[in-house]
């Protein structure tokens, strides 16, 4: 339900009138059992607006204040409500407590067993403080409060774009021109005229043979690995292949056969070693006993 302003203004004026009756009435007992407790006069007039007036205050805190701050003005609003409650409930259950300025009664004793008794007096003497430190921290609160803004509900999409549009509109320098539109105008269909000058043929251009051109053959390019090459060591002796080892004898016969047709000069030993495939020490060997045999021959001969 949606109240005009008279609405909400006759409504606050009804809680205003409620909440002054309502300390009215609590005043007599706040007022008693503040001079109870040892309060004067001054200080037991003033008691009622120190306990009721932070409810108050606490209220309207509520009502600014969100999230964590408003749970704490909840909890303040609570807390002294409650101790109102029970203020007013002693006082109601004390005789003795219902005069003028309430000094008919022993300001120590509030209640006949003393547990009861102290806790009353601390209670009814700790809410004057407790109301300075958190009046205080409620009205920093309340000052230091940034509302979050509320964005304006749209309550219709199509009247929100067509106000739009038209802020649009308006805001243009000149109005956009109407689109003109072409009339499209009908070509005459051509006419074959039989009276027109012929075309004379053209010398025929004897066609140019292309040149050959000799095709590149592709070359095989070998593959770059990105790979970075592994080092290698020596070969373990048990990855080589098996390699025949020749008997001296063998290695008389195959270097005769290879030298046959050496001349002396010929036969050195470096020779020997690369056409045999043998150590500088056998080829130096077969050497030896190459030219001794062809020395031997000679002089047979």
């Amino acid at each position: 339900m949606n109240l005009n302003r008279k609405g909400r203004a006759a409504l606050v004026l009804a809680l205003v009138a409620v909440v002054g009756m309502a300390f009215r009435v609590s005043w007599n007992a706040l007022r008693d059992i503040a001079g109870a407790v040892g309060a004067d006069e001054t200080a037991a007039t003033l008691y009622p607006f120190v306990v009721d007036g932070l409810m108050a205050l606490a209220l309207i805190a509520t009502l600014v204040l969100t999230d964590d701050a408003r749970a704490f003005a909840l909890r303040v609003l609570g807390t002294y409500t409650l101790a109102s409650l029970v203020l007013n409930y002693v006082h109601g259950l004390v005789p003795e407590l219902h005069s003028d300025q309430g000094v008919q009664v022993d300001w120590s004793r509030l209640a006949d067993w003393d547990p009861a008794n102290w806790a009353l007096v601390l209670l009814a003497t700790s809410l004057p403080v407790g109301s300075i430190y958190f009046g205080s921290d409620l009205v920093a609160k309340v000052l230091h409060h940034r509302p979050a803004p509320i964005p304006a509900p749209v309550a219709n999409t199509e009247e929100s774009t067509e106000t739009v549009s038209n802020r649009s509109t308006a805001d243009l320098l000149e109005s956009t021109p109407a689109p003109i539109t072409v009339a499209s105008v009908r070509m005459p269909d051509p006419v074959t005229v039989g009276f027109v000058k012929s075309t004379l043929p053209l010398k025929p251009v004897p066609a140019i043979a292309p040149a050959p051109v000799a095709s590149i053959a592709p070359r095989p390019v070998p593959a770059v690995s990105t790979r970075p090459r592994r080092a290698t060591g020596r070969l373990p002796e048990a990855a080589r292949s098996p390699r025949p080892k020749r008997t001296p004898d063998q290695l008389l016969a195959e270097a005769r056969q290879v030298t046959a047709g050496w001349s002396d000069a010929a036969l050195t030993a470096e020779g020997i070693r690369r056409a045999v495939h043998t150590s500088p020490a056998n080829a130096r060997m077969l050497r030896d006993t190459l030219k001794a045999e062809r020395n031997g021959t000679a002089k047979a001969s």
